[in-house]
Formats: C-alpha cells, sequence, structure tokens
C-alpha cells in the first residue's frame, strides 16, 4: 500500500487522537453513511471485465464529515477502488462475482459510521435476433459485362456465377443487406450466422434436363463485405459498390445439384458492419468467374419465405 493510499487513514487517525483530548466527546453523535444502491451489472463479453461506480454520502447531525474511506469487504481479488478516500469513486476490473464494499465516514469529533453496498457482476446477457424479412427492398442480382446490363432488384433469384449470353460471357453477382438498426451502438457481436437456400427451380446457370441449381467444377463463392454506398434504384452492373476480402468467407466448389449453405459464419463481416457503423450488406461472386459455373440462391421474393435469406446474429448490450 502506498503513501497516498494511506492518506485517509492517517486523516482518521489523527483525527481520533485529537479528539481524544475533548472531554465532551461523549456527547457527539455518530455520523451517517449511505453505500447507494445495491448493483446488477453484465459483463460484455466472456472472461471480460467491467467498472462501475460507487456512490456514497455522508452526514453528521452535530458536525461535519472530515473523511471517507471505502473498502472491499469481500468478493473477487481483482477489483481495484480508484479513489477509496472520496465519497464518489470509480471500481474497475470487475470480473463475474458478488462484492460487498463499505463505506466509512468519520466526522470532525472522530467518530464513525459504516454502511455496505453489494455489486453483482453477471455474464453477457445475450439477445438473439433472427432477419429473414419478405421482399427486402436492399437486395440486388448484378448481371452483365462491359456492353450488357440486366441488374435488378425485382427478382426471385440470387447468387453468383459465369455464363453466357448471346455467346457473350456474363457475370451474375449479389448484394443485399440487412436492417441491423435494432442492434444498440455498443453491442458487442457474439455470433452472426448467414443462411442462404438453393432455388429449385433457377432461371440462370445450367439449362439442360438436370435442373441444378449449382453447377461447374470450379463453382466456389466469396461472400464479402460491402465497402461503399449503393441504392437498388440505380444500381447497374458499370456502377457496383466496392467490396473487400478482409474477413471474407469462402465457400468451397460443389458438385450437388443443390446445396444449402446453413449457418455460414459471417460474425468477423458483421462486427466490421456494427463497429463502423457502416452496414453496406453483403456482396456474392463467385472465386473465379470462369463460365460455366454457377451458385444460384432463393431471395426474399421467392415464394417459400423459409428459403429466403436469413441472418441470425447474437449479440451482449
Amino acid at each position: 500500500m502506498n503513501i497516498k493510499s494511506l492518506a485517509p487513514f492517517l486523516a482518521v487517525l489523527i483525527i481520533l487522537l485529537c479528539s481524544c483530548e475533548k472531554e465532551d466527546i461523549v456527547n457527539n453523535k455518530v455520523p451517517v453513511a449511505e453505500a447507494g444502491e445495491s448493483q446488477i451489472i453484465h459483463l460484455q463479453e466472456e472472461g471480460g471485465t467491467v467498472s462501475t461506480t460507487l456512490t456514497g454520502t455522508g452526514t453528521d447531525a452535530d458536525g461535519d464529515v472530515v473523511a471517507y474511506i471505502w473498502s472491499q469487504v469481500s468478493g473477487p481479488d481483482a477489483s481495484e477502488i480508484v479513489n477509496n478516500g472520496a465519497p464518489v469513486t470509480d471500481v474497475k476490473k470487475l470480473i463475474a462475482g458478488t462484492y460487498l464494499y463499505q463505506l466509512m465516514v468519520v466526522d470532525n469529533e472522530g467518530a464513525t459510521g459504516v454502511d455496505t453496498v453489494s455489486i453483482i457482476v453477471k455474464g453477457p446477457e445475450y439477445i438473439t435476433i433472427s432477419l429473414q424479412p419478405a421482399d427486402n427492398p436492399d437486395e440486388v442480382v448484378i448481371f452483365g459485362n462491359s456492353s450488357i446490363d440486366e441488374t435488378g432488384a425485382d427478382t426471385k433469384e440470387i447468387g453468383a456465377a459465369a455464363w453466357t449470353k448471346n455467346g457473350n460471357p456474363i457475370a451474375i453477382r449479389g448484394i443485399f443487406k440487412f436492417n441491423l438498426s435494432s442492434i444498440p451502438s455498443m453491442a458487442t457481436i457474439k455470433t452472426a450466422k448467414l443462411s442462404l437456400y438453393s432455388h429449385p427451380a433457377p432461371i440462370n446457370g445450367h439449362h439442360s434436363d438436370e435442373v441444378r441449381a449449382n453447377s461447374g467444377s470450379d463453382n466456389a463463392m466469396l461472400i464479402q463485405r460491402v465497402t461503399s454506398t449503393w441504392s437498388p434504384q440505380t444500381l447497374t452492373f458499370y456502377n457496383q459498390p466496392s467490396s473487400t476480402n478482409t474477413n471474407q468467407v469462402v465457400i468451397p466448389s460443389t458438385n450437388k445439384a443443390f446445396l444449402d449453405l446453413v449457418d455460414i459464419d459471417v460474425t468477423e463481416l458483421v462486427k466490421d458492419m456494427t463497429v463502423s457503423n457502416a452496414n453496406y450488406g453483403f456482396f456474392l461472386k463467385l472465386q473465379n468467374e470462369t463460365y460455366y459455373n454457377s451458385r444460384i440462391f432463393a431471395t426474399s421474393e421467392y415464394s417459400d419465405a423459409g428459403k429466403h435469406p436469413k441472418l441470425v446474429i447474437v449479440y451482449s448490450k
């Protein structure tokens, strides 16, 4: 314990020594300490720490309160009282557990009063939201090449493909975003899982007797985070927004005609969206845009609501 932390105790000792010389100390009324209301707080993440404030007061009916002394009575040893000689002080490094703190007040005659307050620190309080909107306005299939543009928001399928149209190579990409406004700005994202469902009867991609949502031998796909603004009404093949390969998710190639992507971990992408407060959505494209390869999924306009794109997020406040 350093000299600074001993200061409140030394002040009390001096007051007590001086007060011993006073003959009328027996008539002194004991001061009243109020340590404040008990608290229950939650960690933001497992294994983390949290801070709070101890708010105390002291009153003396026949004099003045001249010193305050906070101390920890019980609980985990890790906590740190920032200023134990002040009526109001922060306490840091709280981990999960139950704490009891004592406030002692000393009056000008050396009499003391004490009170205690409890602080319960619990693990994170997790909230789960499931987003699977119908007719999501922020959902567009990007379709074209340097001279063809058939990009549009009115479609029942979305995905990633490289194909041909009238003998010309074209690329199909997808862009969509979910409304994340219900998540508090200071929330901590624990998990985020994206689900995309193979379109049962795709318009684009494989055209043969066998219906396939997935075609080709090199249809590995990327899920990226969009990094600039875009509008469904004005988006074309030529003004696509930027995206980043930071924390991108690579979906391996498949030879299965239909393969739902269920609970794909996009936690880091959603963290980047919420931390930066820049939710521009997800971008789908083939890892290598060589034709003929495709991954075609149902959109939020598809008749079966269970096949709409879905994002499930678990977060703590």
